[in-house]
């Protein structure tokens, strides 16, 4: 067996030497190490098709991808940077005039339809044998989310390609029981998430507020058409910018929908990682970069250590691709509104960082740092950012619209 580092993090299967106590006042055990491969990084090597680690792509329609068995079709797994034991993604395709295996997890699986168009099989886990499946339909820019442990299928009746990009918590679920069994085979229903009832996948346009922040949720497990359904103003990352919060197969599986609008940008910001924003309308483009380089670092020097990833649709982004804070600005370049799926994973309560006991109060990290928030205002950014912002506009024939007094500090800030 391969050395720890290299194979598990089950100590119990690892071939380790025995421990041998350091003497005096020596350092005990390694001063550097591999990053160990936990269990679900091992469950997606022995998959056979490709694992892309990167911050982010402009398209995953160039991605390559690989014959999936499981599945019957062929996919590739996306871990962005930033992501890794938090929540996972995949890429897969559905071939035309075929179907999917039919498959049931503990996990939780959001889905999201690149291009294609198909149908949804799902059955409530336990039911009679011959039981017809729950089915409902879907296109370009779908969304839906499938119940936990409910087996499901998709199936494409066209002559092209269907492309879709799963959101889950398959990391997590792996990393904890390590048992492929117990996750792909375990009878239990949840009746409480899915009992199958005949109108679970009609679309509700209906919008509540957020139990928690306040701001506009949509409880429903199908939206048909993402890129263009109406989405109501929000501000909370620059005047003009709109958002909803998807609510699907009551799952903890957390995500929302944002749109910048045209010749506009949001505010910087910061919070640990796990946000993936998808490309599902428009184009722009992100820069992000760890806190430790500073609020502005092109002007303290430190421009090397910004990355950035141009995207249209089907592109998609870590916002926060390295460990602790890192800082975010996202770039609305196109001639129509850049509209985002940003998909966050579980729990929602990491969400901007926000960790903190049940009960605390805590504030928004969309509030600028003067208001004791996490947003960089606009008049305390780097003249960096800006500058690119009105080139990238004018080699595409915009015109910044952004005001000139959001760049002069108030008195008293």
């Amino acid at each position: 067996m391969a050395e720890y580092e290299e194979a598990t993090t089950n100590y119990g299967a690892a071939k380790t030497p025995k421990y041998v106590a350091p003497t005096g006042d020596a350092f005990g055990g390694k001063k550097e190490f591999k990053s160990p491969k936990q269990p679900y990084d091992h469950f997606m090597d022995a998959e056979g098709i490709p694992v892309y680690r990167e911050i982010g792509f402009e398209d995953v329609r160039d991605l390559e991808l690989g014959d999936w068995a499981r599945t019957g079709g062929r996919g590739a797994y996306i871990q962005l940077l930033g992501t890794e034991e938090l929540w996972g993604m995949h890429l897969i395709e559905v071939p035309p005039g075929g179907a999917l295996e039919i498959e049931q997890h503990i996990y939780e699986k959001i889905m999201y339809v690149v291009e294609g168009v198909g149908t949804t099989e799902v059955w409530r886990n336990g039911a009679p044998a011959g039981t017809a499946p729950q089915t409902f339909e879907w296109g370009p820019g779908s969304l839906f989310g499938i119940p936990l442990n409910a087996p499901h299928r998709l199936v494409n009746g066209s002559g092209r390609r269907a492309l879709v990009i799963a959101g889950t918590t398959a990391p997590a679920v792996f990393n904890m029981y390590d048992n492929r069994e117990f996750i792909f085979g375990n009878p239990y229903p949840f009746e409480e998430r899915y009992s199958g009832k005949s109108d679970y996948f009609d679309y509700r346009d209906e919008l509540v507020a957020d139990p928690v922040r306040g701001r506009a949720m949509q409880v429903t497990n199908l939206i048909p058409d993402l890129p263009n359904f109406e989405l109501p103003l929000d501000n909370q990352r620059g005047p003009g910018t709109r958002r909803i919060q998807p609510w699907m197969a009551n799952a903890r599986f957390y995500m929302k929908v944002l749109e910048f609008q045209v010749g506009r940008y949001a505010p910087a910001h910061h919070h640990p990682p796990s946000a993936v924003l998808i490309c599902i309308r428009g184009g722009g483009f992100t820069y992000t970069w760890p806190l430790e380089a500073g609020l502005r670092p092109w002007e303290a020097g430190n421009g090397e250590l910004v990355r950035r990833v141009d995207y249209r649709p089907g592109g998609m982004v870590a916002a926060a691709p390295g460990g602790g804070d890192w800082v975010h600005q996202h770039f609305a370049t196109s001639a129509e509104p850049l509209r985002v799926l940003a998909m966050n994973g579980p729990p929602s309560a990491r969400i901007a960082g926000l960790f903190a006991p049940p009960g605390a109060t805590l504030k928004s990290s969309n509030l600028g740092r003067s208001e004791g928030g996490k947003s960089i205002e606009f008049w305390d950014e780097d003249p960096h950012i800006r500058a690119e912002f009105e080139a990238r506009l004018a080699r595409n024939g915009i015109t910044t619209r952004m005001p000139p007094e959001l760049y002069v500090r108030p008195d008293g800030r």
